[in-house]
């Protein structure tokens, strides 16, 4: 080899860098507490469901609590005009001043409740609800009472927080309604910090009397403890309207939200309606947490009170289906239903089908291709063999439900 590509090889040899062995790898962990923080089934069989769907195959949704229809008219319209000006930027963290004073409108008008504009709070959606009220009112460690069944991210939300969840079965001889002797029970001895009612409620639509709701919140202020009341499917019920909690206790927390009647969901828009001591507490951290919500979505929201005509008959569209699953359903052998005062939701015992309501709505999904969630979900306790049936879809939608269980289950 001539002398010059020696001289060549070893200049780059010796330029070459020196690899050396790697640390053991060792990657920071994540926060304990997340392993206490279940999946969102529903949104899991969503999931699932879509995949089915872009291979191809027609997919009866009965899985999320979304609203089929589109937002009204008169909402789109408002929030393409706002568009259209391209003012598009942040608000005061507690809202727009004239949605707010609809919304106070809105409870004199539909409750004959007065409320000063000043103690509601817009929230980004009714998520971000949850998550200022419980970091308002609870300290890490304390216990607040939920039902079971219920919404599944109270009791997620509550552990990521670091609170306890306390759970409170709900029974048939109460008319599947939260009740002041179900907290007594559930409290084993152990003082509560908070409950958490909702009427009308998800997974069931039952829905707590105003009886009952005035002993709740009378019970709470006897104890010292939050009351805090879920009105997020206020304005879709089929015999009776729902009271708010504001009507029997001025000090109660009530969280709402525009996705549900209003279908709006994923505008994530929503409210708080809350005592005046907590007003400055709840802007710091809804400043400093989502600095406002979207300017877009609250001047659409605004407009949303004056779309009764159109959202009532979307209700309409909803009652019908209601019939027709709670007609149809007994002769297919789902009997055992909780009491559908409200929302659009069916929760049935299927007991006598299965104990494994995950792997009963899995074959469903792959056999009859209609997407339900199963009662694990809502409920630790007895939701393996429960389910979940959302009826906030088409009528064509619930008729075919109906025709492809039918020939499922016999």
């Amino acid at each position: 080899m001539h002398p010059s590509h020696c001289l060549e090889e070893e200049r780059l040899t010796s330029y070459e860098p020196q690899m050396s062995i790697p640390p053991s790898h060792n990657p920071p962990a994540v926060a304990g507490r997340l392993s206490r923080v279940a999946p969102f089934l529903a949104m899991d069989v969503l999931s699932a469901a879509a995949a089915k769907e872009r291979q191809g195959e027609a997919i009866v949704h009965m899985e999320v609590g979304q609203p089929s229809a589109a937002a009204p008219r008169i909402v789109r319209e408002a929030a393409k005009a706002a568009l259209d000006r391209g003012a598009i930027g942040y608000t005061e963290a507690l809202g727009l001043p004239a949605l707010r004073e609809r919304i106070a409108q809105h409870y004199r008008e539909t409750y004959g409740v007065s409320v000063s504009p000043e103690r509601i709070v817009v929230t980004t959606g009714s998520s971000a609800g949850f998550v200022l009220a419980f970091l308002t009112l609870f300290d890490a460690g304390q216990r607040v009472a939920i039902t079971a069944p219920g919404y599944p991210a109270y009791r997620n939300i509550l552990q990521a927080l670091d609170l306890e969840p306390v759970t409170v079965p709900l029974r048939p001889e109460d008319g599947f309604a939260l009740t002041v002797e179900a907290l007594e029970r559930a409290g084993s001895g152990m003082p509560l910090h908070g409950v958490l009612a909702m009427s009308p409620a998800n997974p069931s639509g039952t829905m707590i009397g105003t009886d009952e709701m005035a002993r709740l919140a009378k019970h709470c202020a006897a104890h010292g403890v939050w009351f805090v009341s879920d009105e997020i499917y206020h304005g879709l019920t089929y015999d009776r309207p729902a009271s708010t909690a504001l009507s029997v206790d001025d000090d109660a927390v009530v969280i709402n939200s525009f996705s549900k009647y209003f279908c709006m969901t994923g505008w994530r828009i929503g409210w708080m309606v809350v005592p005046d001591r907590l007003v400055r507490p709840i802007e710091r951290l809804a400043q400093n947490l989502y600095i406002s919500p979207p300017y877009l979505s609250q001047v659409a929201a605004a407009a949303s009170f004056e779309a009764t005509e159109e959202l009532e008959s979307i209700k309409a569209g909803y009652a019908r289906n209601r019939a027709i699953l709670l007609n149809e359903l007994p002769h297919l052998g789902i009997t055992e239903i909780h009491p559908v005062d409200g929302a659009f939701y069916i929760y049935a015992d299927i007991a006598r089908f299965t104990n494994d309501a995950a792997g009963f709505c899995a074959r469903m999904l792959d056999e009859a291709g209609i997407a339900a969630t199963p009662g694990l979900d809502f409920d630790p306790l007895e939701g393996a063999h429960h389910l979940r049936l959302s009826f906030a879809g088409s009528e064509s939608d619930c008729r075919e439900a109906v025709i492809r269980l039918k020939n499922w289950l016999r």
